[in-house]
């Protein structure tokens, strides 16, 4: 990445070396994945932990503070929308008893901003405050569906990453889903992130209409859609009655 110029250029870029992937890494990895000298790490680094952005573990690798989660979950985006979808999310679990999902688009990208999951349910690649692209998701589709077009365009022009066999990776198969979706009112991911399950994901809309987030459940594969679709587009609807939209 360029090399960043200001403080807090260069604070940002040892943050944004964290990932679900890299959720701990060391000084050495964070000068590396940063681009910034050794030096100038070890100095933001001692700072970032002062204030409680950074964690060191006992092994001497660095995770993301509690503080940074504390300010995350204030984010305008998803405050909100998660405190009044918590008691539908909740309420579709009870019913499905499968990994319940809340997510929220953030450019070409999805973000989950919540995630209720049994014990003994199908293992997702997912966390809260974890993404994926938009092409390849319940949610994603969802939200894509929904987005302006110049979103739209963006994603359908640039290379669509593989997970299995089927991933969406072609536009024209890409716009035939998202009419679909438009035209159902949901979305169905069908082993496009793992050959073992599929998702399920309804719209979540606000007082003006505006489709500001996607909730989805994800079930093994060979589980009947007739048994999760109903569910997931009434937990949908509720949350966004919740928000303040009157149904058509």
């Amino acid at each position: 990445m360029p090399t960043p110029k200001s403080l807090l250029e260069r604070a940002f870029s040892l943050l944004s070396v964290f990932s679900v992937q890299r959720p701990a890494v060391t000084l050495s990895e964070l000068s590396r994945h940063s681009g910034l000298p050794l030096s100038t790490t070890h100095r933001l680094v001692a700072s970032l932990v002062e204030l409680r952005a950074l964690d060191r573990t006992a092994d001497g690798r660095y995770r993301v503070g509690l503080r940074l989660l504390e300010l995350g979950a204030l984010s305008p985006g998803s405050l909100d929308l998660r405190d009044r979808a918590l008691p539908f999310l909740e309420d579709l679990y009870e019913v499905t008893r499968h990994n319940v999902q809340l997510a929220v688009r953030d450019g070409a990208e999805v973000v989950y901003v919540e995630r209720i999951s049994a014990r003994d349910a199908v293992n997702v690649v997912t966390r809260v405050g974890s993404r994926m692209p938009l092409h390849c998701t319940g949610v994603g589709l969802v939200l894509l569906a929904a987005a302006p077009v110049a979103v739209q365009e963006s994603v359908l022009a640039a290379p669509l990453k593989r997970y299995t066999p089927r991933t969406i990776v072609s536009a024209p198969e890409l716009r035939e889903a998202l009419a679909r979706v438009r035209r159902d009112g949901y979305a169905i991911s069908d082993r496009q992130i793992e050959m073992i399950t599929y998702s399920v994901a309804a719209p979540v809309r606000d007082q003006d209409g505006e489709v500001v987030g996607a909730v989805s459940v994800v079930v093994p594969t060979g589980t009947r859609t007739d048994t999760v679709v109903p569910a997931v587009r009434t937990c949908g609807l509720a949350i966004s009655r919740a928000l303040g939209w009157a149904t058509p």
